[in-house]
Order: structure tokens, then sequence, then C-alpha cells
């Protein structure tokens, strides 16, 4: 596949992350405020199918990825594929706390991790922006908003805990 097909690609898969991650916000929200919250199939989307989705662009598709961000070096960057397995092991595990049923608070761990993940992402595009690079800013707002609600249905399922 050349690096054009990649970038179309690339921009798919991350469709289809915003896909899930919507798709498991509303699963997660939908339970939050009952008496016995259960956030195992929102986790298993906004968590585990978005980190793994994540992991398939970042790491496999690196070089359309990093053009479709508009951060092409011209080749492999492999801090990129590294930022590809961090979202794969926190994917594995929403997908693996799903299956074995580990409940409630671990389902909140998996929300937890990667909220705060993209919390620091969102500080690093705004600061990235401020410095010279402007096109970051389109991803400010959706990134923030997306770590801002993880957190909060993170937070929410601990707050539900006996």
């Amino acid at each position: 596949m050349d690096q054009a097909q990649q970038t179309k690609a690339a921009g798919f898969l991350m469709g289809l992350t915003y896909a899930a991650g919507a798709l498991g916000i509303g699963l997660a929200f939908s339970t939050l405020s009952s008496a016995t919250p259960d956030l195992r199939w929102g986790c298993l989307f906004a968590v585990g199918v978005a980190g793994v989705l994540s992991y398939v662009r970042h790491s496999i598709m690196h070089r359309g990825d990093a053009a479709r961000m508009g951060w092409d070096m011209g080749r492999t960057n492999p801090f990129q594929i590294e930022v590809g397995l961090a979202n794969l092991a926190w994917g594995i595990l929403a997908i693996v706390a799903v299956a074995l049923s580990w409940g409630l608070a671990v389902y909140s761990a998996c929300f937890l991790v990667f909220g705060f993940y993209m919390a620091g992402v969102t500080g690093f595009k705004a600061l990235w922006a401020s410095k010279g690079h402007p096109e970051e800013w389109r991803a400010v707002v959706p990134a923030g908003v997306f770590a801002a609600l993880l957190i909060v249905i993170g937070a929410g399922g601990m707050s539900a805990l006996p």
C-alpha cells in the first residue's frame, strides 16, 4: 500500500475510532446514573475498540497516519509506533476486562487511564499550536472533550463503587 492509500486508510480508521469512542461514551452515560451502573459495553467500545484501532493507525499504518496529521517526517518515527503500542495496551486491558467480567472498578480505571492520556494529548496539541503550528488547533477541542468525557465516566464509575 503506497503512502496516499495508507493516508486514506488512516483517515478511515480515525473515523472508526471516533465512532467507537462515541458509541462507548453513549453506552456508558446511558447507565452511569443508574443505581448499579454497568460500564462494560462503554468500556469495550470507548477504550477497547478505540485503543486497538488507534494502535493499528499509529503503528501499522504509521506513515499514512503521520501524513494525515501533517507530521510526516519522510521516514518512520519510532515514537509514533510507541504511542500506538500504548493505545494497544489499554485497548487489550479493556477487552480482557470485559471478556472476564472484571467489574466496575476496572472498567472505570480503563476510562480514567485513557482520559488522562487524552488530557495530556490535548495539552500537548494546545502547546504545539501556540508555538507556531496553528493546524493543531483543529484537534484541541475534540481531544479535550473526549478526555473530559472519559474522565467524567471513569470518576462516576469509581464514585458508584460500594
